[in-house]
C-alpha cells in the first residue's frame, strides 16, 4: 500500500462523514469528507485519491451517477459504496458499473477497511 492512501468519503451525512473518516484514520488512512458528490467533483485542490467510499444516495447527484461521471472521463479511482438503503436494484447496478464493494451503514467497521485496503492495493 502506498505510503499514504488518501480516502475520498462522500455522504451527505454530516456525522457519518465524522464517523467514516475517523474509521479511516483508526487504520492509517488519509480521509477527505465532502458532503455531496458536487462538492466532491468541484474541489479544485482535490488530492489523487487512492480509493472513494460514496454513499449511494446524496442529495443532489447520486453516487452511481457520480461513478457514471467519472468512468465516462477514465477516472479508475476503486468506488466503494456505502448505504443505509440496501436496495438489491441499486446493489446490483453498482456491481455492473464496477464497484469494488457494496455495505451497508450497519456492516462492520474492520469490513469496510478490509476492502478499502483490498480496492487500494489492486490499484498498486
Amino acid at each position: 500500500m502506498p505510503a499514504r492512501s488518501y480516502v475520498a468519503v462522500i455522504d451527505d451525512d454530516e456525522s457519518m462523514c465524522r464517523s467514516l473518516s475517523r474509521l479511516l484514520q483508526s487504520a492509517g488512512l488519509h480521509p477527505v469528507a465532502y458532503l455531496s458528490a458536487e462538492d466532491f467533483l468541484d474541489d479544485r485542490l482535490r488530492v489523487d485519491f487512492d480509493c472513494l467510499l460514496v454513499d449511494v444516495q446524496l442529495g443532489g447527484m447520486s453516487g452511481l451517477e457520480l461513478h457514471r461521471r467519472l468512468a465516462a472521463c477514465q477516472v479508475r479511482t476503486p468506488f466503494i459504496y456505502i448505504t443505509a438503503h440496501d436496495d438489491p436494484q441499486v446493489r446490483t447496478e453498482a456491481i455492473a458499473a464496477g464497484c469494488a464493494a457494496f455495505f451497508r451503514k450497519t456492516d462492520a467497521g474492520v469490513d469496510i477497511l478490509a476492502a478499502i485496503h483490498q480496492a487500494i492495493e489492486r490499484q498498486h
